[in-house]
């Protein structure tokens, strides 16, 4: 579909407001004078918002106030008026019981934000992990013209001469305390050196995977996910991003104009090609739902199945955000996919052009960091997608982080019913376990934690560490951070909460993982299985009140993006009743 940009000048949404000598419109125009803003400025130019999500306890957002600063001046720039405010700010490292129960949260002030407000535009400014799809949702269920700006990754991480990844070296040298390999003093020596700058996790973690989604679905200008944070280029991004959103509202270029199914379908294959995080899987599915776009995890595991892994980044290989970016950046990766014919060019970005035009001068400046298909890390990356008797509804798992010896396995199950049950069991040296065995984690999914927090890299007993051996097949209903690795089955669907049959895992049932046939079973007789299933009654109870009871009684199942069911779809700008 060819995009026809809207007439211009024509009158905009916020006019309602401010164009006319009513009563009222002398009323909303007066009380924004009182910031000093001149008279002409509510001429009928382009109201922009600012949405962002800065935080001083979202550590990942903390420099989005000197960015908002410079979105201002491109939007002055280009003809329009610039107001920022706040939404709730979801940050993945302080937040409890889980940055993921709160995402919805984030996306309902979002949307209601821009829809009750005199907005034209809006400008995202997004960074931790929760806050690009949040804000994506909740401007897609408004449909305003919307762009992002992410704001870009932490310098790379040192420690005695080697790179230090966000989490991901966090967990390795956790593991390495527990085998004796490291001292407790080494690691409290390494903390100093793992947040070097402002910016989000340098690994290929959620952050950055959702900023390379964001720039992949046409929502961010090219070139916006892997800027460092503290590049004055980042500086640049955000000024060039507040001059394009006053055009894009005079074309009235909208994120349902952007966001479809060739879009999503470009993300998936970006997806695998750059190693991203799996909570992409659960972040896009329920984008998808708001744009109404029909996007499931047989999408994810069809298109995405055979696409190589070419980006050279932690946890899947060596290096960090910083060197991806001076290798190029993501543009690279898309023109590679592009010429490779496993992209689709002719999707339209917030540029207002397609994306192949957008590539036409991009180079690859290291092909050790942006590897050539015939070197890539791995020939399938993307996601995997699951499913048999333990796993109705799918579960995912990410080849590219995963041990090759263990995509195929048999073992028997140690279970731990609650994370609590895990922590309290993991390090007791009776413990009946082995590296051959398979970790079952229940109760950890959406309903269950709540808020499907990042535990399924549940870490391995200090006595099979000290064997030498760092992976096992570890299952879960949870989630994992972008950050970490291993051959960790996550999303497993129907969740333990709700009655799916990982709720009926007992300890010494055999499982067989089967990654290249997409399967995972558990092997006991069905007659045996129907028959937990009926004996089986719910452990995790339901909120008595407050926003905890909202979010167990209408969140939906991982499988299908974790959205409330009444957020599902597409509201619109549409402007209510008058306030007085």
């Amino acid at each position: 579909m060819v995009f026809k940009k809207a007439e211009w000048p024509r009158r905009l949404r916020s006019q309602e407001w401010y164009g006319g000598d009513s009563r009222d419109n002398i009323y909303h125009r007066s009380w924004m004078k009182n910031q000093g803003l001149p008279a002409d400025l509510f001429d009928g130019r382009p109201v922009i918002g600012i949405c962002n999500t800065w935080s001083e306890l979202t550590p990942c957002n903390a420099h989005l106030r000197d960015l908002a600063e410079r979105v201002k001046h491109g939007i002055y720039e280009a003809g329009g008026l610039p107001v920022e405010f706040p939404v709730f700010s979801p940050g993945e490292p302080s937040l409890r019981p889980s940055a993921m129960m709160y995402r919805n949260l984030c996306a309902m002030d979002v949307e209601e934000a821009l829809r009750a407000n005199p907005l034209d535009g809006v400008v995202l400014m997004a960074g931790c992990d929760k806050t690009t799809p949040a804000l994506l949702m909740g401007a897609a269920s408004v449909d305003m013209p919307a762009i992002v700006v992410s704001g870009g990754p932490m310098l790379n991480g040192w420690f005695r001469g080697e790179r230090v990844g966000s989490g991901t070296a966090l967990w390795q040298m956790s593991e390495d305390i527990k085998a004796g390999r490291m001292t407790r003093a080494d690691f409290l020596e390494a903390e100093q050196s793992m947040s070097r700058s402002p910016g989000a996790c340098n690994t290929m973690g959620t952050a950055s995977t959702m900023a390379s989604m964001a720039e992949t679905l046409g929502m961010a200008l090219s070139g916006n996910a892997a800027i460092p944070a503290v590049d004055s280029r980042r500086r640049v991004m955000a000024q060039l991003t507040g001059r394009r959103i006053v055009e894009m509202v005079k074309d009235d270029l909208k994120p349902s104009d952007i966001l479809t199914r060739t879009a999503f379908e470009n993300a998936i294959r970006v997806n695998g090609a750059i190693g991203g995080s799996t909570n992409a899987v659960i972040h896009l599915l329920a984008l998808a739902g708001r744009v109404g776009v029909d996007l499931s995890l047989d999408d994810w595991d069809g298109i995405g199945r055979d696409i190589p892994t070419i980006v050279n980044l932690m946890p899947s290989g060596d290096y960090l955000m910083e060197e991806f970016f001076y290798a190029g950046g993501l543009p690279v990766v898309l023109k590679m996919l592009l010429e490779a014919g496993r992209l689709d060019g002719g999707a339209l970005t917030v540029s207002g052009r397609p994306l192949a035009e957008e590539l036409a001068e991009v180079r690859n400046w290291n092909e050790d960091v942006i590897r050539p298909f015939d070197r890539a890390l791995t020939q399938h990356g993307g996601i995997a997608v699951l499913r048999g008797n333990l796993a109705p509804d799918g579960a995912v798992i990410k080849p590219s982080a995963a041990s090759p010896h263990l995509m195929r396995h048999r073992g028997r199950a140690v279970v731990f019913e609650s994370i609590e049950d895990y922590k309290a069991k993991i390090s007791d040296e009776a413990l009946d376990i082995d590296e051959t065995c398979v970790m079952i984690l229940k109760n950890c999914g959406p309903k269950g934690y709540p808020g499907m927090a990042e535990v399924g890299n549940m870490g391995l007993p200090p006595k099979v560490l000290r064997k030498g051996i760092t992976d096992m097949v570890r299952i879960s209903d949870a989630r994992m951070s972008g950050t970490a690795y291993g051959t960790v089955v996550l999303h497993t669907s129907p969740e333990a909460a709700v009655g799916g049959p990982l709720a009926i895992v007992r300890d010494g049932d055999m499982i067989e993982i089967d990654v290249q046939a997409r399967r995972l079973h558990l092997d006991v007789p069905e007659a045996e299985i129907a028959a937990r299933l009926d004996e089986w009654k719910p452990s995790v109870e339901v909120p008595a009140s407050g926003y905890a009871r909202l979010f167990h009684t209408h969140v939906q199942g991982a499988d299908t993006g974790a959205d409330f069911d009444f957020l599902v779809g597409n509201r619109g700008r549409g402007v209510a009743r008058e306030s007085h």
